[in-house]
């Protein structure tokens, strides 16, 4: 993913800032459990303090980090039991939102969302590789959430998907099936197009959950930690 502030340059210092640290982030050049300080994030973003503070204090509120007076700033960890939870939450709003989107759909969004599908599916450097996955998976689910024309859902849905994101490089590799997701996508899409909003939901549902689905399947086969005996 790129990082880099050319693309957003034209957004208020606060919100360039948001953006290049959440990708860090998303994509583990932060890692979680990591600790850091304003002072050098300010010094790789090249920006002052206070853009970077608000955008911290921003990505808090999001249960990404966790800023401590006097200590710094910790890259918070997503386990495997809250990314089923991230999923359960997206299971309520993203069903809501490509019903929305088979109601309110413009004939040329649904277009470009076939194209963003048709683009990385045909993409030389797609095939299973996670950082081309997960551009598609991103821009076809923004598309999604923008043919709702609900801002609100759309936003929720959004920090949501931000946090799934870092779940595939975290965890969900193992899990990755580029054939499958895009068979769901056009299913969620075909049902946009058709103007069903039930079957447009439905078809979301079934994505997410045959997702949540494989990630409980990851916690029940994941190691188990000897317990610990006191002396």
């Amino acid at each position: 993913m790129q990082r880099g502030k050319s693309k957003n340059e034209s957004l208020p210092l606060s919100e360039q800032a948001y953006i290049a640290i959440k990708d860090r982030i998303i994509t583990l050049f932060f890692a979680p459990g990591q600790y850091l300080n304003e002072a050098s994030i300010c010094e790789q973003l090249e920006m002052g303090r206070t853009p970077v503070h608000q955008a911290l204090q921003r990505l808090q509120a999001e249960g990404l980090v966790d800023v401590v007076p006097r200590k710094g700033v910790i890259i918070q960890p997503d386990s495997m039991g809250q990314v089923i939870e991230i999923l359960d939450a997206r299971l309520v709003v993203e069903p809501a939102i490509a019903a929305r989107a088979a109601e309110y759909g413009r004939s040329e969004d649904i277009e470009a969302a076939r194209a963003i599908l048709g683009h990385h599916r045909d993409d030389a450097h797609g095939g299973g590789r996670i950082d081309a996955f997960v551009e598609c998976d991103r821009a076809f689910h923004s598309k999604i959430s923008d043919m709702s024309q609900s801002r609100i859902l759309g936003d929720f849905a959004k920090a949501l998907h931000e946090r799934s994101i870092r779940a595939w490089y975290l965890h969900l590799w193992q899990t990755l099936d580029t054939d499958a997701s895009d068979r769901q996508h056009r299913a969620v899409l075909a049902a946009i197009e058709a103007r069903d909003a039930g079957a447009a939901a439905a078809a979301m549902r079934d994505h997410l959950s045959g997702l949540r689905e494989r990630v409980v399947l990851l916690q029940q086969h994941a190691p188990k930690r000897a317990p610990s005996h006191a002396r």
